[in-house]
């Protein structure tokens, strides 16, 4: 699989996610976010021409300051063990043998900003000083143990890799809203962490009853 060099250079970052969501976002944890935290945003079928396209987004952070999300239905063209393999990691750490999800599964192209940091979306079955709890079954973390837990097998049941995240500026994610850029939907976990992303977009309209040719411009949530 053909991979840009931007990414073989690939740093993790062991900034702590509370540190970024502070300093972008004024948030100093995920319970102080705002109304669409642990939603999903659905990009309407009317934004073309966009990096936002036909995305799923997850929204982690939301405050008055600002808001913050992972693409969740786009890969970067990479699994998770080239991933790894692209990193000091990879020669460092001895991946598992047995067939596991790090050979098949995606890495997410998480968003414009930060395009070099990683961060990985799991299951509450992992945790370290650096996780943040989302939601009930959703947590966040990014560093590098997490990335070492994976790739030895014993890290979250359920996780999702993704490199970069989507961004807003104060009242800019509201705007957009309110423009009818997004659609606003209930998260469901096993569609977070599911590894199929191809069709994603369009199994969701689905699941919601619903066809591209049922929209028009006017604001609404589902």
């Amino acid at each position: 699989m053909e991979q840009k060099a931007v990414i073989l250079r690939l740093r993790w970052y062991a900034l702590r996610m509370n540190d970024l969501l502070e300093e972008k976002f004024g948030i100093r944890s995920a319970q102080d976010s705002g109304q669409f935290e642990g939603k999903f945003l659905l990009a309407m079928p009317n934004m073309d021409s966009s990096f936002f396209e036909r995305s799923i987004i997850y929204l982690c952070a939301h405050s008055e300051d600002g808001a913050m999300g992972f693409q969740v239905n786009k890969s970067a063209k990479m699994t998770v063990k080239e991933l790894i393999k692209s990193t000091d990691l990879g020669e460092q750490t001895k991946l598992v043998d047995d067939a596991t999800s790090i050979d098949t599964e995606l890495v997410r192209n998480g968003g414009p900003v930060d395009e070099h940091r990683g961060f990985v979306l799991h299951s509450g079955d992992y945790e370290s000083d650096a996780t943040i709890p989302i939601s009930d079954m959703v947590y966040l973390t990014s560093n590098i143990q997490i990335l070492r837990s994976i790739a030895l097998g014993i890290g979250p049941k359920k996780f999702a890799v993704a490199l970069g995240y989507s961004g807003w500026g104060a009242g800019q994610l509201e705007q957009e809203i309110a423009d009818n850029v997004w659609l606003t939907v209930d998260a469901d976990p096993e569609f977070l962490f599911d590894h199929a992303h191809e069709g994603k977009y369009e199994r969701m309209l689905s699941l919601m009853g619903i066809s591209s040719m049922n929209f028009i411009s006017e604001a609404g949530h589902a």
